[in-house]
Parts: structure tokens; C-alpha cells; sequence
């Protein structure tokens, strides 16, 4: 994987505080820097899968009309983790 350089413009105050963190972590301010822009990325990734998902479902409800009750999901739950877990509820139209 190649890499570039990119530059980011930041104010004093968060410069220093960016400089504090990373000398009480024995880690440099690039590595702090790299380390946040990934996790944010993750973070944010993983909701616009959410949010993919979630769109398709309703997409597929409004093509379709199925769905499972609100009272069945949660009587199907409150079995999880007990001897006597039930099957998951059947779709309704």
C-alpha cells in the first residue's frame, strides 16, 4: 500500500493538547493522529452499513409488507439464554 502525505491545519490549544496526550502515551502526535483518523473511520463505516441495512429492510418491508410483530420479537427475546428458547417468530404480512 502506497502512502501520501496529507497536512491538517490545527488551531494552538488542540495543537498542544495533541502534543500533552502524546507525550503522557510515549507515542508520537502522528501515531495519535493516525490512530484517531482510523478509529473514526471504523466507527463511521460501520454506521453507513448500518444505515445501508437499514434502508434495504425498508426497502424490502414496503416491496413486501412482511414483518414481525413487535409483542412476538420481544416474547421471542425475553426465551434467549434460557432452556427454552423459542424459534424465531414468523414473518406476517
Amino acid at each position: 500500500m502506497s502512502k501520501t502525505t496529507m497536512g491538517v491545519k490545527l488551531d494552538e490549544e488542540t495543537r498542544d493538547r495533541l502534543k500533552a496526550l502524546a507525550r503522557a502515551r510515549q507515542r508520537s502526535a502522528h501515531w495519535l493522529m493516525k490512530d484517531a483518523i482510523n478509529k473514526y473511520l471504523e466507527r463511521e463505516e460501520e454506521m453507513e452499513r448500518r444505515n445501508r441495512e437499514a434502508d434495504e429492510a425498508w426497502e424490502e418491508y414496503q416491496r413486501t409488507g412482511q414483518f414481525v410483530s413487535h409483542d412476538a420479537m420481544e416474547s421471542w427475546l425475553d426465551t434467549w439464554g434460557t432452556d427454552k428458547e423459542d424459534p424465531c417468530p414468523e414473518l406476517k404480512s
